[in-house]
């Protein structure tokens, strides 16, 4: 916390990175000693570090997770892309859950799961 000029409190931003508010669909994978589970969610937001995104299954911190989200640019103005991170959850509320991003990697996405996600 500092003191501004007039003796109100404000807290610092402790993130490194900033964040933008991007709603996409999200498919994700989380890996565990039980095998593999799958869900959707969209993104709240996201920035070069992190990814925060709602969930159908509960997760913990610590978890590990691949996250595969529709990205809105395309490649060439006609090629769908995809993000492709994976990452550890960070935190973790009931229906949302913040993930680290430690590894990422764009992925060209097919015509027909292109087309399939409302684009043309």
């Amino acid at each position: 916390m500092t003191q501004g000029a007039h003796g109100t409190r404000r807290q610092l931003e402790r993130r490194s990175a900033a964040r933008f508010a991007i709603e996409q669909e999200v498919r994700y994978k989380l890996f565990n000693r039980h095998g593999v589970e799958v869900g959707v969610g969209k993104t709240l937001n996201i920035s070069s570090r992190g990814l925060l995104f709602t969930t159908e299954h509960a997760l913990s911190p610590g978890e590990r997770l691949e996250v595969s989200v529709n990205w809105p640019a395309q490649l060439d103005n006609h090629c769908g892309l995809k993000l492709v991170t994976t990452g550890r959850v960070v935190r973790a509320q009931p229906g949302m859950a913040a993930v680290s991003i430690e590894r990422y990697e764009f992925r060209t996405q097919s015509a027909r799961t292109f087309a399939a996600n409302g684009r043309s």
